[in-house]
């Protein structure tokens, strides 16, 4: 079916090195939308479901897309933004269109040959995928990930978890994502297993599709995991049929590690990595010993260590930020070259997470190096929220930062003070959210002081609020 695909998309005039935006669900027709679009030559460019029209139109014309292939309950927002996209020339809909005229996925592809001559590229240089992910300034990033990256961590991660031809691999988490794609897609197919492809995470019919299909491999965030390990009374849903786990994406709490562990007699696996990176980077052995809170050891082909501010190598068990080294690292940032420097020194990665690694060469993750928020595994950025809080009239200054949640890992709390004599309500911040933010970003808790912790030089102290938000909430308003 891919063979068709690549051959429709051919005959629309995709050529070699062409952007291909993908907007869908996890589906069979992403996986064979995604290998049409590699095998004639082009690059796939997901978008993240998550997003709102603003980011998802940067995203389409930041990446020059010339061909968007789109999910058709997402027309709305392609007829809002089309417009204003002089890129993009070829609409291809999964399903029907309705004012668009977009071309029918099933239309193109009825009379194609099923035989394809795969294009051929240079492996190392060219860019199979371009996966955006927020920046520190807000405006997102493109990581250009290479056939060669995205090849060898493939290959890396079958060498550490095991997988067999006769596997049955439940992916849930969004193909989209660095990590849905090449864990829940990319290294299955390589294996030989089969995917069950869930396009959004729903505890009862995720329960329902692993003992209706006998998934043997599962792969969440903690939060999933969270879920099943506190399914309250008695009620126990079949997993028998689970041989393992995987989790990634944020921290998994060592005691939802052993409730999951303990009520289903499943291990987990925990790993990590950013996009930039494949984007796995390091797993707990499935055979060897896994360490909870640890995020295992470099997979192979990949080499980490932990390093000061100036570059010198860390001693066991000495903080400092994880610095990666090996194939599966990014060509760098789409048209983003100062941001791709400073994302390097020499020819390791900086990924900006501070941690440690044991005698054992067990790596550990203390802190974030930077001020995201990890909402469900998706990196969340204050500053965009602020902007966003910042239009609001009656908004003096706001500062958002992350608060623990047992569910999500984190949740964004916005702290407001408001001007003098003016007035704002938890419903005005949160309408004004919606219309602005992805739903990840929306905060979960609106909390109103009198004025923000500051340094002597004006800077808003941000670390003062979120000890705060651990002794005493102010006016503390949770969102349902």
């Amino acid at each position: 079916m891919s063979n068709k695909v690549a051959n429709a998309l051919k005959s629309t005039g995709v050529i070699l090195g062409d952007k291909v935006a993908l907007y869908c669900i996890n589906s069979p027709w992403f996986v064979v939308a995604y290998y049409g679009i590699l095998k004639v030559g082009a690059t796939v460019v997901p978008i993240n479901l998550l997003l709102n029209v603003n980011e998802i139109e940067y995203i389409l014309s930041n990446s020059e897309s010339k061909t968007l292939i789109y999910f058709d309950a997402f027309e709305q927002n392609v007829i809002s933004m089309k417009d204003r996209l002089p890129h993009l020339k070829n609409l291809v809909v999964i399903g029907q269109t309705t004012d668009l005229g977009a071309r029918p996925i099933t239309d193109i592809i009825a009379d194609e040959n099923s035989a394809f001559a795969i294009a051929e590229v240079d492996q190392e240089e060219h860019v199979a995928s371009i996966i955006y992910t927020s920046g520190t300034t807000g405006k997102p990033k493109g990581a250009m990930l290479t056939h060669r990256n995205l090849l060898h961590n493939v290959n890396s991660i079958l060498q550490s978890i095991d997988l067999r031809d006769n596997d049955i691999f439940l992916t849930v988490l969004p193909m989209f994502h660095s990590f849905g794609s090449t864990v829940g897609m990319n290294t299955p197919i390589a294996g030989g297993a089969t995917i069950i492809a869930v396009p959004q995470f729903m505890p009862d019919e995720v329960e329902k599709v692993i003992h209706e299909t006998q998934a043997t491999i599962f792969m969440g965030v903690p939060s999933m995991y969270t879920i099943f390990a506190n399914i309250p009374g008695n009620r126990k849903p079949d997993f028998s049929s689970l041989r393992i786990c995987f989790s990634g994406g944020a921290a998994l709490p060592a005691e939802v590690m052993k409730r999951f562990e303990t009520k289903y007699n499943v291990p987990i696996c925990e790993g990590d990595g950013p996009t930039e990176c494949s984007p796995v980077t390091s797993i707990n052995p499935i055979y060897g010993e896994r360490k909870p809170g640890s995020i295992g050891k470099a997979i192979p082909e990949v080499q980490m260590k932990i390093v000061d501010q100036d570059g010198n190598e860390m001693s066991t068990d000495e903080i400092g930020e994880i610095v990666v080294r090996g194939e599966n690292v990014m060509k760098g940032y789409f048209k983003m070259p100062k941001e791709t420097a400073e994302s390097f020194f020499e020819e390791w990665y900086r990924t900006g997470d501070m941690g440690y690694v044991d005698d054992e060469d067990y790596f550990y993750i203390i802190d974030r190096n930077k001020d995201m928020i990890i909402v469900n595994g998706m990196n969340v950025y204050p500053r965009m929220i602020e902007e966003v809080i910042y239009q609001h009239v009656a908004v003096l200054e706001v500062a958002v930062v992350p608060e623990p949640d047992d569910l999500h890992g984190e949740v964004p709390r916005a702290v407001i003070a408001l001007k003098p004599q003016e007035s704002a309500s938890k419903n005005n911040i949160l309408d004004l959210c919606r219309r602005n933010l992805g739903r990840h970003q929306i905060p979960r808790i609106v909390e109103f002081v009198d004025q923000l912790p500051k340094s002597p030089t004006g800077k808003i102290l941000k670390r003062e609020l979120i000890c705060k938000g651990e002794i005493e909430r102010g006016i503390d308003i949770r969102i349902n």
